[in-house]
């Protein structure tokens, strides 16, 4: 068991992982920048320590001031939440070789599962249905760029092996422009991400965004804890997710997500993961594994009652995972909405005071949120400042919460994007479910 840990993030991860040492009795470190000094898990922490301005680069971003943080404070191990460094395979072998345990994946695993390649590459190796495509990097053979799109089939997509996040892809329609369009993302990739790395894929057309949340510990075994279906985003940052997926076949599910567990035991991976997805016409593709918590792991937390950040500290301190897959039973539907501080027409930032927080409540109804009355939201980071989570026996129930919910929500001082959610919520096509993921930005260019 760990005894200490350092959290190597801010905001309502940072609480989050909080409250889950608490449970656990694992004392914790909040680092933080100047910027955030007021931030509520600081304030709770059993030892706080200043690791930099407000920059990001300079505090959150540097492996130096949190791994001296560590040092300093005599902790066991380092837990990075998600965004920053999480996703950091130096920054992960730099802590581990430093003497303190990485609440995460081996460098190793991160490595592989960072490079969209090399990803492929070992999901094919492991079963996992992926998207048609050049199977490997594109050299600078143009007839073999053109046979291997026109083996796949246009529209194809070009796509950054390091990139994310909606970086470093082009679509190409016909081969014409297929060429000159390799050249343009390999010269935009190496400048963004230092590698020219690129590779072909199909592209599909009308999507949604399915993903499997898996545990495994590194000593050979692995469950997953269902799926989500985040398809609603803007700009490719997802706005809203629920789980499970809506309108998929259960044999289906079953199956992609046993592939996942399989893939886990076969490149020996430890911790929390997902398994991103896109789903077309009754098929999954894999597009990336995220190897980290994310954002939306509440809904997974809420339909299995497994907390996976207790699951996270505890495989990190050793003890193999005890959950197998017949213990994690499936109950109801639970939807998460993001809160940002931001424009609601512009979609800008929006920092500032907030003069008054309320927060929802009722059956149901989870908020996982940093904020308070009085508390300044900084200009310097992402803008997400709360989650509202709700639970039903069945998907309609959790939108009526949800509904409630959103109805009860108070930020006031600072402008933030609660109504897009109650018009989301609302809308005809959301109370189905199955939208693509240009649903959400097809709405608001006609509106």
């Amino acid at each position: 068991m760990l005894n200490k840990i350092v959290i190597a993030n801010r905001g309502e991860i940072a609480l989050r992982i909080l409250r889950a040492c608490r449970e656990l009795g694992i004392k914790t470190v909040a680092v933080h920048s100047t910027a955030d000094s007021e931030q509520l898990h600081v304030r709770l922490a059993d030892e706080a320590v200043c690791i930099g301005p407000a920059s990001s680069t300079e505090s959150y971003l540097s492996s130096h001031a949190i791994i001296s943080a560590a040092e300093v404070t005599n902790a066991d191990g380092i837990h990075p939440g998600y965004g920053f460094l999480a996703e950091n395979a130096d920054f992960a072998e730099q802590v581990e070789k430093s003497g303190f345990v990485f609440v995460g994946p081996t460098a190793d695993v991160i490595r592989i599962m960072g490079d969209k390649v090399a990803a492929i590459a070992a999901m094919q190796e492991a079963g996992v249905p992926t998207v048609p495509g050049s199977n490997g990097p594109l050299d600078d053979d143009p007839a073999r760029s053109i046979k291997i799109a026109h083996n796949i089939g246009y529209p194809v997509i070009i796509k950054a092996a390091a990139g994310g996040g909606g970086r470093g892809m082009r679509v190409v329609h016909e081969e014409s422009t297929l060429v000159n369009s390799i050249a343009l993302t390999q010269s935009e990739a190496l400048a963004a991400f230092k590698d020219g790395t690129v590779y072909l894929e199909k592209f599909l057309g009308n999507p949604r965004h399915v993903e499997i949340q898996v545990l495994a510990d590194g000593q050979g075994n692995a469950i997953h804890l269902g799926d989500r279906d985040c398809s609603l985003q803007r700009r490719h940052q997802k706005v809203i997710e629920e789980a499970p997926a809506p309108l998929i076949p259960n044999d289906l599910r079953s199956d992609v997500a046993e592939a996942c567990v399989n893939a886990c035991k076969r490149i020996n991976y430890r911790g929390a993961g997902t398994f991103e997805f896109l789903y077309e016409d009754g098929a999954f593709y894999f597009i990336e594994m995220n190897t980290r918590v994310q954002v939306e792991h509440p809904v997974s937390e809420m339909i299995t009652g497994v907390d996976i950040v207790k699951e996270q500290l505890l495989i990190a301190g050793g003890r193999g995972l005890t959950l197998k897959q017949h213990d994690i039973h499936f109950n109801g539907h639970a939807i998460e909405c993001r809160i940002n501080a931001e424009d609601p027409d512009t979609f800008m930032p929006s920092p500032g005071k907030i003069s008054y927080f309320h927060a929802p409540g009722g059956n149901g109804v989870r908020v996982d949120s940093h904020v308070y009355s009085g508390y300044t939201v900084p200009p310097h980071y992402d803008s997400l400042i709360a989650k509202i989570i709700c639970f039903g026996p069945d998907r309609d129930t959790a939108l009526k919460r949800m509904n409630g919910a959103l109805d009860e929500l108070i930020i006031n001082g600072i402008k933030s994007n609660i109504e897009l959610h109650k018009k989301l919520i609302n809308d005809s096509e959301v109370r189905i479910g199955g939208m693509n993921i240009h649903y959400l930005e097809n709405k608001l260019a006609s509106e």
